[in-house]
């Protein structure tokens, strides 16, 4: 529907206990214990977390920030090395990949992607995507479907999605999968031995969500890109330092360089705003795997979904006590 892609039957389909299902069945679908699966960090804490349920090795490439000719400013996106990636990807069997992306905001360019999938084809990689925040891209920047851009991966390409973070009902556990037809049979045994299915109420309520005009769909990426942009805002003004999310509705920020905080741990430096100054965040090792000295204690992860009154309650906090 969005991206004028009609090349999905109803069997290539199945209806899961939202993201986080679809991606544990795509993970037992593909993968056997012992085999390599090449996540990009930070992440989702859930990625690793399957792959340890499952018996299979978490290998990480790292987004960095972009170098920047004055080494005092961060930049202005995240990139990874391709030849990191190259070499990760060369006796894997599976490529996670979350786009937009979580911590960061990072939504993947097509020349990027184009890289990837290259390399993907190159090793016999399957590809299994997380799209839960497609429908926020901010500014110039656009969710690409990669079956319908690329269709030489089609036949190696699981998309997971749900509709909790766009319908905001993370606890309706509705999600899907759209897997190719010779991974159909195995998928659903699968989800039916981990699931059994989504509950039949929530299934009719999002046949309705579905219903709903482009324009709620596109309205999205306005609303939270309007709080994103805010909390950004003062962030920066708090002495964070921040490159601008492309999409999802995270800032992903330094904090070294804020006085109230320098020295601290990313752990200590959380508590410290939750109990000082009442805001709370997430310690950016938790996002990491390999806890290098260039990210270690180096990141917090801000969350702007909650309501504007809230989250401009959290910032005159952040302006009065930090």
């Amino acid at each position: 529907r969005f991206y004028n892609y009609g090349d999905v039957g109803a069997e290539d389909i199945t209806v899961t206990l939202g993201a986080t299902e679809a991606l544990a069945s795509a993970l037992r679908t593909i993968g056997r214990p012992g085999d390599k699966c090449v996540i990009f960090e930070p992440f989702h804490e859930l990625y690793p977390s399957q792959c340890q349920l499952f018996y299979l090795e978490p290998v990480y490439v790292t987004l960095r920030p972009e170098p920047n000719e004055n080494a005092d400013e961060i930049g202005t996106n995240w990139t990874y090395d391709q030849k990191e990636l190259e070499e990760a990807l060369s006796d894997a069997k599976i490529l996670v990949l979350n786009t937009p992306h979580n911590p960061t905001g990072k939504v993947f360019s097509k020349s990027e992607l184009a890289n990837i999938v290259a390399l993907c084809l190159k090793f016999d990689v399957y590809l299994v995507t997380d799209e839960i925040y497609e429908h926020m891209c901010y500014n110039d920047h656009v969710h690409i479907c990669i079956p319908h851009e690329f269709p030489q991966i089609k036949h190696r390409t699981l998309i997971c999605n749900s509709i909790g973070k766009s319908a905001s009902a993370t606890g309706w556990r509705l999600g899907w999968c759209v897997h190719p037809p010779h991974l159909r049979n195995t998928y659903r045994g699968i989800h039916d031995q981990l699931a059994v299915m989504s509950p039949h109420p929530m299934q009719y309520a999002a046949l309705s969500y579905l219903t709903l005009s482009n324009e709620y769909f596109s309205d999205l990426s306005c609303k939270y890109h309007r709080r994103v942009s805010k909390l950004e805002v003062a962030l920066k003004a708090a002495g964070f330092r921040v490159i601008s999310p492309q999409g999802a509705y995270y800032l992903f920020v330094n904090y070294t360089s804020v006085p109230g905080l320098a020295g601290m741990t990313s752990e200590q430096a959380a508590m410290h705003l939750l109990k000082n100054i009442g805001v709370a965040c997430v310690p950016g090792d938790n996002f990491y795997g390999t806890k290098h000295p260039t990210t270690r204690n180096q990141y917090l992860r801000f969350a702007a979904c909650r309501s504007d009154d809230d989250l401009d309650e959290a910032i005159q906090l952040l302006k009065m006590k930090l």
